[in-house]
């Protein structure tokens, strides 16, 4: 059965004043629940609040737009308040408790992409609210929450039900933690200012998010990296080959895309653009070309440490082969393999437009 993988934008699960929560559905997006991948997105206005809550997969949360904060429970540690901006990427693995807030003017917006081998649903993130109109709290008897916390009838009806929101809400001048910057240390690492793994001139940049410069990655279980495409550049068709898949989010520009599988078979040629989602398969080979704006894209691949081959480039496959497999392969001529070889010597990963 062939399976329909047509980048899709998330659409809004829920929401209010405070900001809205918008997920990728399964059914619009086959390959989510193929692959066992969930995605989803928080976008939070001034004094937007996001209940603590925690979910049913192993996620990396990445800073799209704005600045907040992020206040994090690990299992059995103490709560962790961290500021958070653009380009910031943060660890979560399964157990953590999280809540989100923007006292900023501008809107807030994170992307979860994660795992969902483990969840109530295959391809969809289930997150547990501690309290609110749909949070754990409600759902006990008055005579049960009073017997854990200690608490009189009285109290207890208060906790359950003054706060009516759901899962989001907008605070009217509450007193908030302040984040401390020490708290980042270890917990999250800015994309957009670490150190570039990849740096083509004239072609494009990539950080890699991995346990060396995240260790926290390995719990989650996920790789991930962030891809600056320069206008017109070209990413050199490869494929993940640990049999990971790669889950791919546009952030900025367009550009265009094809996917080859099984028998040489072209299975996607399309255009994506920011906020697009698509998913390539394990061993499928992807390209792409950026529009002359660039194209830039967050993904995860779903191993902690993982490995690429290239197929063209300096550091391309078929480089490692010797002439003689080449020019069998190809059914070609001396000259014509000796032609092939001689290109993009000095190119690896990305290549600038043709002068």
């Amino acid at each position: 059965m062939e399976i329909d993988l047509t980048p899709r934008l998330a659409n809004k699960v829920y929401g209010g004043d405070g900001g809205s929560y918008s997920a990728w559905s399964s059914s619009e997006l086959p390959m989510l629940r193929e692959g066992d991948i969930g995605a989803a997105k928080l976008s939070l206005e001034k004094d937007g609040f996001a209940l603590p809550s925690y979910s049913d997969s192993a996620r990396v949360a990445y800073v799209l737009q704005g600045n907040g904060v992020v206040g994090i429970v690990l299992p059995e540690k103490e709560e962790k308040v961290l500021p958070v901006k653009k380009g910031d990427a943060i660890a979560l693995p399964f157990g953590v408790i999280t809540w989100w807030h923007n006292k900023e003017e501008a809107e807030f917006v994170v992307l979860f992409l994660g795992d969902t081998k483990t969840a109530h649903k295959r391809g969809e993130f289930t997150d547990f609210y501690l309290n609110g109109s749909n949070g754990i709290f409600t759902g006990f008897s008055t005579e049960f929450v009073g017997r854990a916390w200690d608490l009189e009838e009285n109290v207890v009806k208060t906790l359950i039900g003054k706060q009516s929101g759901k899962g989001i809400v907008k605070l009217g001048g509450a007193n908030m933690p302040e984040p401390k910057k020490e708290h980042r240390d270890g917990m999250t690492l800015n994309c957009e200012e670490a150190p570039l793994d990849v740096d083509i001139k004239g072609g494009g940049r990539v950080v890699v998010l991995n346990t060396k410069n995240l260790p926290l990655v390995g719990e989650v279980g996920l790789g991930a990296d962030l891809v600056r495409l320069d206008g017109s550049a070209m990413c050199s068709p490869g494929f993940s080959c640990d049999s990971a898949l790669q889950v791919t989010y546009i952030v900025r520009g367009s550009g265009r895309v094809q996917v080859v599988g099984v028998d040489g078979k072209r299975v996607l040629e399309t255009t994506v653009r920011a906020g697009n989602l698509f998913i390539v398969p394990r061993f499928f080979v992807v390209s792409k070309i950026a529009d002359p704006e660039g194209l830039e894209w967050f993904s995860i691949i779903t191993t902690p440490n993982p490995i690429f081959t290239h197929l063209a480039g300096s550091i391309g496959a078929w480089k490692a082969l010797s002439p003689q497999v080449l020019q069998a392969s190809f059914n070609v001529d001396s000259d014509t393999e000796k032609l092939f070889r001689s290109k993009r010597t000095s190119d690896a990963i990305f290549f600038p437009p043709p002068k």
